[in-house]
């Protein structure tokens, strides 16, 4: 007897543009997408211009590449976001560069040269030779419980114990936003017909409650959308600084797109298993070829490179909507956010334990759709040992300090700063070099 589906909306199916777009935004109101050319933009010191620029040009270009991932290349719901992996090195190749006086040009330029070889290794089919051959179930799975584990203290340390304000006031919003999701969802589960829209809208009532809650005890800041401009034009990087071209850039920039690649291969993998689409070798070929261009028309925008977000895997399981519909009105909301300094503004003005209330249950759904891969698998002392390290792994390098980090090569550092790829691989090569049970 199959199994039931979990969906209560199919990646194929149809959807009206008003809840499309209502759908739409729930998953960029919870992808944080303003975090990583915030944090660029305050470790390279921008001005305050330059950085309300870059964070628009990073708006444009996640809508753009969900776009294209959703409809022209995988073509099943991926959210392409800015990827935090590459934030070490790309500020270690604009203060390299800057005494030239193109440190961002040069980061630019480096980031699109690695992004033309991603594209060649899709068009080549290199990559969907590797994921067969290193990423069967166990693995697979084991990947998608990491990628939940891993983000996990990042939405509590981050979002909500480390966020501005009174750790008070940023536990009850978490929990009254993590509360009102789940009583959504509850609903829509337990009345399907009459409850559906709690389901499908239960990110979107979260995020609303819980800004709602800001305003009532005094934390929810608005100030600044008052001063920004309701138009804007995103500064391009053949329009602003140019690009240019230095070869130790461009080699560790290419180190840094083949430690992304092994990151997002995971989030492919839970996308797949909530969106019940099976990663076939010509997903995987389209989706690094979508990921390459993606980085590519990044760069050309003036921003970082982007990848696919795992948030939305979680979201997709929560709301039971699939469609590749709202994917797309995800994708053009990221692009009039780009295009307008007030709305961008507004956006980064939801308050951090708002959204930590919502990420961190996306979190535990993301981990809970990798069991359920795992549990498909016959578990001997082997698979144990393939599950539990890397578990370990993602763990250890969520905790170490990171001034030990710091004094590691630069290959290493790169690496080690995404615990999701450096668990992913371990996990690959523990599956090939520990031998089976004897039967």
């Amino acid at each position: 007897m199959s199994q039931k589906s979990r969906l209560t909306v199919g990646v194929d199916e149809p959807l009206s543009l008003s809840q499309s777009i209502l759908l739409g935004i729930q998953h960029v109101l919870a992808m944080d997408v303003y975090v990583v050319p915030f944090i660029i933009a305050t470790a390279i010191g921008l001005s305050t211009e330059a950085s309300a620029g870059l964070i628009q040009a990073t708006f444009l270009a996640a809508g753009i590449g969900t776009i294209i991932q959703t409809f022209i290349f995988m073509k099943i719901p991926i959210a392409q976001g800015p990827s935090f992996i590459p934030i070490g090195a790309i500020a270690g190749i604009y203060f390299a560069n800057e005494a030239g006086g193109n440190g961002w040009g040069t980061v630019l330029g480096a980031s699109l040269i690695g992004a033309i070889v991603v594209i060649l290794l899709g068009l080549t089919g290199t990559f969907h030779k590797l994921v067969n051959y290193l990423v069967p179930p166990i693995v697979g799975g084991t990947i998608i419980y990491v990628v939940g584990l891993s983000l996990m203290p990042t939405a509590l340390t981050s979002n909500v114990f480390g966020a501005p304000g009174e750790i008070s006031d940023n536990l009850l919003l978490a929990s009254v936003t993590s509360i009102t999701l789940i009583v959504c969802t509850m609903i829509g589960s337990k009345f399907p017909n009459k409850g559906r829209w709690f389901r499908v809208s239960s990110v979107i009532m979260a995020l609303l409650v819980g800004c709602l809650t800001a305003e009532f005890i005094g934390v929810l800041d608005l100030s600044a959308v008052k001063g920004a401009s309701l138009f804007t034009l995103p500064k391009l990087a053949f329009m602003g600084d140019g690009l240019s071209f230095e070869l130790s850039s461009i080699v560790t920039m290419i180190i840094i797109y083949m430690v992304l690649l092994a990151e997002t291969t995971g989030t492919w993998f839970a996308i797949s298993n909530v969106t019940e689409k099976p990663l076939t070798n010509e997903t995987i070929n389209k989706g690094v070829i979508g990921e390459g261009i993606s980085c590519l028309i990044s760069a050309l925008v003036g921003s970082t490179p982007v990848t696919g977000y795992s948030t939305n895997a979680g979201i997709i399981t929560i709301t039971g909507v699939a469609s590749r519909r709202v994917f797309a009105a995800a994708g053009v909301w990221f692009i009039v956010f780009g295009f307008s300094g007030k709305l961008a503004t507004l956006i980064s003005s939801i308050p951090s334990a708002v959204i930590g209330g919502v990420f961190v249950v996306v979190c535990g759904i993301i981990a809970i759709s990798g069991m359920q891969v795992i549990k498909e698998v016959t578990i001997g002392e082997k698979e144990m040992y393939v599950i539990s390290i890397p578990m370990i792994i993602a763990l250890g390098l969520i905790l170490i300090p990171q001034e030990f980090i710091q004094t590691l090569p630069n290959f290493l550092q790169y690496l080690f700063s995404s615990p999701i790829a450096t668990a992913s691989i371990a996990a690959m090569i523990l599956n090939k070099i520990l031998p089976s049970e004897a039967n």
